[in-house]
């Protein structure tokens, strides 16, 4: 299946923005946000409908988007898709740290009301903050790293820049990257060995960097002080502006936001394996290694992660001009993955509707393999 090619971005500002508009959705929860906060009730789910049914129906509406930028656009096309990613940032960090100041000593707010407001700022900060700290964790700029940095400590996630880029980007599809979900795994086995694994496989490989210049893990230059003591300051804070019912708050969005990266991590590579070469070696990441899926609408509101294919194949790439491929060169999931999402979390309609793609996979890419418990047996690594 070919994909189009679109022409590159328009020459001038206006046009610029233009093109970058359907991405600023996302900022639309920030108000809503705050709208849940102000009205109560039902009014605190408003968040959870947003980003999981709403998007569902947008791209039931929208459809598809089959076409790819062009790959020779520049930085200064990029200026208005970078805003994105970097305003959110302080948008975020105020909104989650002023309703853990404003919802305690809220009168019209019950407590059931405030875990269902603080359970949507989770959506929120797993679905949007994230994910842009992911955009942003790529870049070698030194502001968009920090900016992702700070996104991550909001959530007490933050060692998941280590872990994703000297980990998941090398490892990936293999036993040796802990958030590549095996086949037939279901998602609630999945999470607590992901959330444990990708906190012990990032301390290893900063610890293994440090041990290459000859300097203990206990070396200043090691990231993982930097991590606690961002987090500390949100932990801190919480604290000081909402009390011990603030910092309760806080750590369940952030507990949130965290089951919403893993769930999406769960999606991303479900049951796809790179081919081991012998001594410890596998093949090059290529686009069949991830799901792909083309939802036009979701697609907006992720800026394109869910053009996970292309973002594994080549990594550099900012998320506007990330491609996307057809079925004969990339898996493609059925829906996007605010549905995915929800049907994961039933592992049997999962894996009724998974399986087989993954066998169909399986079959189309790598028909010599024909024992895969066997081979899966043989190629994982022993425990460390």
């Amino acid at each position: 299946m070919s994909i189009q090619s679109t022409t590159p971005v328009p020459p001038g500002d206006l046009a610029r923005f233009g093109r970058a508009l359907p991405f600023y959705m996302s900022m639309l929860l920030i108000p809503l946000a705050w709208v849940s906060a102000f009205w109560g009730g039902l009014w605190v789910l408003l968040l959870v409908v947003m980003t999981w049914y709403l998007f569902s129906i947008l791209d039931a509406l929208a459809g598809l988007n089959l076409e790819n930028a062009d790959l020779s656009a520049t930085e200064e096309d990029m200026f208005w898709y970078r805003v994105i990613t970097v305003a959110w940032v302080p948008l975020q960090i105020v909104t989650v740290m002023g309703l853990v100041w404003y919802a305690p000593q809220a009168e019209h707010l019950g407590t059931w009301e405030r875990i269902g407001l603080f359970v949507g700022l989770g959506v929120m900060s797993g679905t949007v903050g994230i994910n842009y700290s992911h955009e942003l964790m790529h870049q070698k700029n030194k502001l968009e790293r920090w900016c992702a940095d700070i996104l991550l400590a909001s959530v007490l996630y933050s060692h998941f820049r280590s872990e994703h880029l000297l980990v998941h980007h090398r490892y990936v599809g293999t036993p040796r990257d802990s958030v590549t979900a095996r086949y037939n795994e279901g998602f609630h086995r999945y999470y607590p060995r992901a959330v444990i694994g990708s906190l012990v496989s990032a301390f290893r490989a900063e610890k293994a960097m440090l041990a290459r210049k000859d300097l203990p893990w206990t070396d200043l230059g090691n990231p993982f002080w930097r991590y606690g003591a961002m987090q500390l300051v949100f932990v801190l804070a919480a604290v000081a502006l909402g009390g011990w019912s603030g910092l309760g708050l806080f750590v369940l969005q952030a507990g949130v936001a965290v089951w919403q990266l893993e769930l999406i991590n769960y999606i991303e590579h479900y049951g796809l394996t790179r081919k081991h070469l012998g001594d410890g070696k596998y093949e090059a990441v290529q686009p069949r290694h991830s799901w792909n899926a083309a939802h036009k609408a979701s697609n907006w509101l992720l800026i394109n992660l869910q053009r996970h294919s292309d973002h594994h194949y080549k990594p550099d790439r900012r998320f506007p001009v990330l491609q996307t491929y057809g079925p004969d060169e990339a898996p493609q999931l059925p829906h996007s993955y605010p549905i995915m999402g929800m049907v994961a979390m039933i592992p049997p309609l999962w894996k009724r509707l998974m399986n087989p793609r993954v066998r169909r996979w399986r079959q189309m890419y790598y028909p010599e393999i024909t024992d895969w418990k066997a081979y899966n047996k043989a190629t994982t690594p022993m425990p460390r």
